[in-house]
C-alpha cells in the first residue's frame, strides 16, 4: 500500500498553516491535484500538507512525442485530463514507456505550474494490465487522505458517512436528482459482475431516459467519486455501494 513507500516520520509544523513535505508518495485523483493550493513557487498543498511526489492512475487521451519529452493527456475521469510531461533519455531506452492513446497508466511525479497550467513532471509511467489497480488507486487515495486529516472519507471525500462497513460507505450517495438515482441504481445492480455494465445495457434499461440525460448523469457520477469505468470507459460499476 501505499504507505509502506513513506520514508520519513510524521513532518514538522511550518510557521503558517501548512505542514512540511514528506518523502512518500501521494495518491492522488486529477481534480485534486487541478484544485490544490499553491502555497509558493511550484509548491502544491493537499489536507494542509505540502507535496512531493504523488501519483495518479488514468487513461492516456493523447500522447504526443517531441525531441526531447513525451507529453501525455492522463484523464481519470475526476476533472479535466492533466498534462503529463515524460523527459526523454536517449541513452536509456527503459526510462520511456511504451503508453499509447487508450492505455491505462499510473503516473508517478511532481507536480508543476508553468503559465497558469498544471503538469506533472513524470518520475515513472507504468502500463496497467489489471483493472483491478484503478480500484486499488481509489482506495488508496481515501486511505491516504484518513491518514493525513484524522477524518473518515468515502471515496467522494465526504466525511459524513451513514454507516461503515470495512471503512467503506455501505449507505447511498446523498444529493442526486431523480435521473442521475436511477443511473446509480441501474449500474449497481450490475456491480457484482466484474466487468459491470456497458453503456449499450444501461441505455436499454433505461430506456425511457434520454441518452443526453444518461451521459450527463455519468457525468456528474464519475466526477463525485459514486461511479467509476472499468475495462474501457464505457463500461461503469459503483464504488463502495451495496
Amino acid at each position: 500500500m501505499w504507505n509502506q513507500i513513506e520514508i520519513s516520520g510524521t513532518p514538522r509544523h511550518t510557521a503558517g498553516k501548512w505542514k512540511k513535505s514528506t518523502l512518500w508518495i501521494l495518491p492522488c485523483t486529477v481534480s485534486q491535484l487541478l484544485s490544490a493550493p499553491e502555497i509558493s513557487n511550484d509548491t502544491f498543498a493537499i489536507c494542509e500538507r505540502e507535496l512531493n511526489q504523488v501519483s495518479v492512475v488514468g487513461v492516456i487521451r493523447e500522447c504526443s512525442p517531441f525531441e526531447s519529452i513525451v507529453q501525455y493527456s492522463v484523464d481519470d475521469m475526476t476533472g479535466p485530463p492533466l498534462n503529463v510531461k515524460q523527459w526523454v533519455n536517449k541513452e536509456d531506452c527503459a526510462t520511456t514507456t511504451d503508453a499509447s492513446p487508450g492505455t491505462y497508466v499510473k503516473v508517478t511525479g511532481n507536480l508543476r505550474n508553468f503559465r497558469a497550467q498544471r503538469y506533472l513532471i513524470s518520475m515513472n509511467i507504468r502500463c496497467i494490465e489489471d483493472m483491478n489497480e484503478i480500484t486499488s488507486h481509489m482506495l488508496e487515495v481515501v486511505q491516504a487522505h484518513m491518514h493525513l486529516t484524522g477524518k473518515v472519507y468515502d471515496v467522494n471525500m465526504n466525511t459524513s458517512l451513514p454507516s461503515l462497513v470495512g471503512g467503506v460507505s455501505s449507505g447511498h450517495p446523498q444529493a442526486l436528482s431523480n435521473i442521475q438515482d436511477q443511473v446509480f441504481n441501474a449500474i449497481r445492480k450490475s456491480s457484482d459482475h466484474n466487468e459491470g455494465i456497458s453503456l449499450q445495457d444501461l441505455k436499454a434499461q433505461l430506456h425511457f431516459l434520454r441518452m443526453t440525460d444518461i451521459r450527463s448523469s455519468l457525468t456528474f457520477l464519475i466526477n463525485e467519486g459514486h461511479v467509476f469505468c472499468t475495462i474501457d470507459e464505457h463500461h461503469f460499476k459503483t464504488t463502495g455501494y451495496n
